[in-house]
């Protein structure tokens, strides 16, 4: 009997300190290391501002495993989960990262989500779309928020950042991952170096089910103005805005990126910062085909505030102004339903789509204006030119094969080849400006057309050996890449990504 007592005691005892580390981590339910750690993490909870004091050591959250210190509550369902986060210190490893997560189970190459704030100021959504493989992440343009959040409505997941004393704002990009059924939310810390530990504490931390959008009302559309890093395909956010932006071309100082918005053209730094309007008169109704001169001075647009015909539906209509902004000359007379998409790099010709026999053929013309020039015909239709930087080649989209594929010719419209042929609809390629390799935009098989608002492909195709492989996935489309959008050294890309949010 004393030995049965004694046993009992026992494991009453157990129970008790369980019950008390349970409720010592507030609203979360447990604690652990994920992956190969050298020292064991930690978790204090202070409740009387909801708040976490966590250490962690682990080499890095990166790549295919991850290895943290994590707090963590099970759920299901659409999340939303926010705090203000500061490290204890500000020396160690300039990547050591705070993050707001969600992660699909406690193994160390789990597929997850997370808000993650780096010692440099670094704030970015990371994610892996499946278990073991690689990391991928948007940067915001904001440095150093004050608080973050992440926001998991369905397969698509959102990061908001604020200042001192805003509201989290949502920060542009965003993942779309299978985190399914039961999983997990909660808080970590990495010292992004295994020989050490790090802490970081979390504050008025929030985490609740966001509400079900009434069944009548109608989501916010953002744009997001992105860049990509080729080699790494790493995103940055440059800009984001609760409107229709689209299209952005690179400057050549590559310091600023050019878009349109709400029918007037916009120019905004390439790492963020505050849009400026370029004057372009009369022209208010801009559409996304628009693009700048080889030697930086001048912009081409295509504007359907003019027209024709009185009353009559306004076609666009192709205009050169100075990229400081100015009085637009027209260009295009024959096809007034004309869209621009290519500079030759000489300066001299432009190459655009027209349809003055209500078929969209590609055309090219002096850009001084004068004769146009008509380089294809084939049956069905040609769409997106744009001029290889040695002038040697016009790429360009045609469906004239059955479906939506990449072809090229000689600027006098001979030796028209198929560069693409796959199960998807590629649209508006860029080459490189070393000339090495061509980006497109890929819709799925069964899309017509090149509508906004899809699930689409950034593709890259190196041109020595014609690899195929995928930059990014992203909500967009129409809008997306539609005119050239390579930095000058050839080593990232620009492209507006869409969100929808209640």
């Amino acid at each position: 009997m004393k030995r049965m007592f004694s046993i009992c005691s026992l494991a009453a005892a157990a129970i008790a300190i369980l019950t008390a580390q349970n409720a010592s981590l507030g609203m979360f339910e447990d604690r652990n290391d994920v992956g190969t750690v050298l020292h064991p993490g930690a978790v204090q909870y202070f409740p009387a501002n909801e708040a976490y004091t966590i250490t962690g050591s682990g080499e890095n959250m990166w790549a295919a495993a991850d290895a943290f210190q994590f707090v963590w509550k099970k759920v299901s369902g659409d999340i939303f989960l926010s705090a203000d986060v500061a490290f204890a210190n500000t020396t160690g490893d300039p990547h050591k990262k705070a993050v707001l997560m969600i992660r699909q189970t406690l193994d160390a190459d789990s597929a997850y989500v997370d808000v993650a704030l780096h010692n440099v100021g670094l704030t970015s959504l990371q994610a892996r779309e499946t278990k073991g493989a690689a990391t991928h992440e948007i940067e915001s343009a904001m440095a150093a928020p004050k608080r973050v959040a992440i926001l998991k409505r369905g397969d698509n997941f959102y990061m908001f950042v604020a200042a001192e004393g805003e509201m989290p704002q949502m920060a542009g990009g965003s993942f779309k991952v299978p985190i399914t059924g039961t999983f997990y939310v909660g808080l970590g810390v990495c010292a992004h170096n295994k020989d050490v530990s790090e802490t970081a504490t979390f504050s008025n931390v929030s985490l609740s089910t966001p509400r079900a959008p009434a069944t009548d009302s109608k989501p916010t559309l953002y744009s997001t103005v992105e860049t990509i890093t080729v080699t790494s395909t790493d995103r940055r956010v440059a800009f984001v805005a609760p409107e229709r932006l689209e299209a952005p071309n690179w400057t050549p100082d590559g310091n600023s990126l050019i878009y349109n918005g709400n029918g007037h053209i916009w120019r905004v730094p390439v790492e963020g910062g505050k849009p400026v309007n370029i004057d372009t008169d009369f022209a208010n109704g801009i559409n996304n085909n628009h693009g700048i001169s080889p030697d930086g001075t001048m912009l081409a647009i295509s504007d359907q505030s003019q027209g024709d015909e009185p009353n009559a539906p306004r076609k666009s209509i192709i205009y050169t102004l100075p990229l400081s902004g100015g009085m637009p000359k027209r260009v295009t007379e024959l096809s007034s339903n004309s869209y621009f998409h290519g500079w030759s790099p000489d300066g001299k010709a432009l190459a655009f789509v027209g349809d003055p026999n209500d078929n969209f053929d590609i055309y090219t013309i002096p850009a001084a204006g004068g004769k146009e020039t008509r380089l294809t015909s084939a049956k069905g239709l040609d769409d997106g030119p744009d001029y290889s930087p040695d002038g040697q080649y016009i790429y360009f989209n045609s469906e004239r094969s059955g479906s939506m594929q990449i072809w090229r010719m000689k600027p006098d419209g001979s030796g028209q080849e198929q560069i693409t042929s796959d199960g998807f609809n590629n649209w508006f390629p860029h080459v490189s400006p070393n000339g090495n390799q061509i980006v497109f935009l890929s819709y799925e098989k069964d899309v017509t057309g090149h509508p906004a608002d899809k699930d689409v492909t950034l593709r890259i195709m190196n041109l020595a050996d014609k690899k195929v492989t995928v930059l990014t996935k992203l909500l967009g489309g129409q809008g997306t890449i539609n005119g050239p959008s390579w930095s000058p050294d050839s080593r990232r890309l620009a492209f507006v990504s869409y969100q929808y949010l209640p």
